[in-house]
């Protein structure tokens, strides 16, 4: 969805919260954030309309959306949204890790779900916008960030099936404590033969609220059998691996191969690709290709897959430990995490937080 008006730049306007939270109250929270529970004192917000473009951007302090009950998105869930981090290097500066990615990701979303294409440049701007005002938010404890989350939505008051003539993009951030509080553990994944998270033609490959809410009833199956994960297969036949509910997936082989499951119903994973990218510069060979869930039992049981992982924002890189669903078993739930999967994890942990030379470029400032 073009506009001739979509790249003009923004002045945002900033309206400064009159009730933040105290010194106090904002340092208990910090001490111990979990994850997406706790929110800054202030949310970015920016208007769309078919005539006007983007336009009246602000950062303004953190509440209600008001909703009109007519609103597209809650009829026709025309909604996409993004997830990065701010990172608090050793220096106090404030980073994030390929921001321009998650921009560019968000626009491919967004031409799936027939929305307006933020340009990347203002989605840039509204996440230095935000930290400008909320910078003291960013923790500084080891494996903490403040968790960022932009999303967009159908905002127009219409219950005709069409793509809304008007839309708002927010930003909203949250501290994000380690995700693993006791240290790096492998997990046992779920495999669901019951429901699909997407097909061939559909929205996949959008990161789209929809396909959280598919996968939902799913991962109870997962939790009820024990496992943290479910793992979902093709739509079509029902044979090919396609990823986590949340997480993309990657196998290792015994002489150090790394194959990633290939589909066009997978969200293209940033955390993924920066793992394989520095699994290249260290001279393995990456194999991006369908997977059959067979060719993944019978690697493991023979011993040539070694290593297996799942990657994503939140916990970057997860081991897998075993798959299990009905009549399939196989890994070991004591299996300890592999020594490649902890030297990329450790790796790419290291360059976002400022320990490890950024060769690639990936690193962004937020806070100049």
């Amino acid at each position: 969805m073009k506009n001739l008006l979509a790249d003009r730049p923004l002045t945002f306007m900033v309206k400064k919260n009159q009730e933040p939270r105290s010194v106090e109250e904002r340092d208990a929270i910090l001490a111990n954030p979990g994850f997406g529970v706790n929110f800054t004192d202030h949310m970015v917000d920016i208007c769309w309309s078919e005539m006007g473009g983007w336009h009246r951007p602000r950062v303004q302090p953190y509440g209600p959306i008001q909703l009109d009950p007519a609103a597209s998105v809650l009829h026709y869930a025309q909604e996409i949204f993004e997830g990065l981090k701010a990172f608090r290097h050793q220096d106090g500066s404030i980073w994030s890790f390929r921001p321009e990615a998650n921009g560019a990701r968000l626009q491919r979303s967004a031409r799936r779900m027939a929305l307006p294409e933020l340009p990347v440049p203002a989605f840039i701007d509204s996440l230095k916008q935000l930290i400008a005002v909320d910078g003291d938010w960013v923790p500084s404890a080891p494996e903490t960030s403040l968790y960022l989350r932009p999303f967009m939505f159908a905002k127009e008051a219409f219950l005709g099936v069409r793509a809304a003539k008007k839309v708002n993009y927010y930003v909203i951030a949250s501290p994000a404590g380690a995700y693993f509080t006791g240290g790096v553990a492998p997990v046992s994944i779920w495999i669901s033969t019951n429901f699909t998270r997407a097909g061939k033609g559909g929205t996949g490959a959008a990161k789209t609220g929809g396909n959280y809410a598919s996968s939902l009833i799913a991962q109870q199956e997962a939790a009820e059998q024990g496992c943290a994960q479910v793992l979902f297969l093709d739509a079509e036949e029902g044979k090919y691996i396609e990823e986590l509910g949340g997480m993309n997936v990657v196998l290792v082989k015994k002489d150090g191969t790394l194959i990633t499951p290939q589909s066009e119903s997978i969200l293209e994973g940033i955390t993924r690709d920066s793992v394989l990218q520095l699994a290249e510069d260290r001279g393995h060979t990456v194999e991006r290709r369908r997977v059959t869930l067979e060719e993944w039992r019978e690697g493991v049981e023979s011993g040539e897959i070694t290593e297996m992982f799942a990657c994503g924002t939140a916990a970057v890189i997860t081991p897998i430990a075993m798959l299990k669903g009905d009549g399939v078993e196989f890994g070991s739930a004591d299996a300890p995490a592999g020594e490649l999967t902890m030297s990329l994890r450790e790796e790419l942990t290291d360059i976002q937080y400022g320990r490890r030379d950024d060769k690639h470029g990936w690193m962004m400032r937020l806070d100049a």
